[in-house]
């Protein structure tokens, strides 16, 4: 099934607090709802109650269809949640998979994340890649939150957008309730310039570049924890 060719959204003015609000948020929803993450919703949806309407909205639809989900069937969600994200190439959030699929590529791809997490003196869980979207908008907000200016997050999401895009329009060609959360981190995104847009095109054209040479080529790429640099705790 061919993903839609979406018009990309107008960004929403923003203050930085209220866009690392808006990640931290976005980081918790599109994790892999397991109990204790389905339990955290309700203080999602308070957070996100002072952000910008467009935004809130899309928030709101999200959790409004996930709590619906799980009054039917408290295990809906987790199942929708695997078959959307772990099934389906296009609606992968390893963000270097859009830049570089399974090739040789990708490892360098994800080593540039890791100087970047290193830069800032920031941690990742040894358990996730350094490209997962959630762990990215984590450190965004992070960012944004801290006394520094948010560049070094800012330019992986800058660097990784068209990434971000080919998901949107994955997630709403399949119909899933994910799609408004995408939607809620393009929204608090700068506009798209021109060669992003066409880096898009193409990459809902034809699919992230194949090689299957898998990431065993490139040897261990954990820990992913800088030397000397303090660990985070996730939330």
């Amino acid at each position: 099934m061919r993903s839609p060719v979406l018009t990309p959204l107008v960004p929403v003015r923003m203050s930085d607090p209220d866009r690392a609000t808006a990640h931290m948020a976005a980081s918790v929803l599109l994790g892999y709802p397991g109990p204790a993450e389905v339990a955290s919703f309700p203080a999602v949806r308070a957070a996100v109650q002072s952000l910008p309407g467009a935004v809130r909205e899309r928030f709101t639809d999200f959790l409004d269809a996930a709590d619906a989900m799980a009054a039917a069937d408290p295990e809906s969600l987790a199942v929708h949640y695997v078959a959307t994200f772990d099934l389906r190439r296009r609606c992968s959030m390893y963000l270097t998979y859009f830049v570089a699929g399974d090739t040789r590529n990708r490892g360098l791809a994800l080593v540039s994340f890791v100087q970047a997490y290193q830069a800032a003196g920031w941690a990742v869980d040894s358990d996730e890649l350094p490209d997962y979207l959630p762990v990215v908008l984590e450190f965004s907000a992070r960012e944004l939150a801290g006394d520094g200016a948010p560049v070094i997050a800012a330019g992986l999401l800058s660097t990784n957008r068209g990434g971000i895009e080919v998901l949107r329009s994955a997630l709403t060609g399949f119909g899933s309730l994910y799609a408004s959360l995408v939607e809620a981190v393009c929204l608090t995104l700068p506009p798209i310039d021109a060669e992003t847009e066409r880096r898009y095109l193409e990459l809902v054209s034809s699919g992230p570049p194949s090689e299957l040479v898998g990431l065993q080529s490139f040897g261990p790429l954990e820990p992913f924890v800088p030397v000397g640099a303090q660990t985070e705790t996730r939330v």
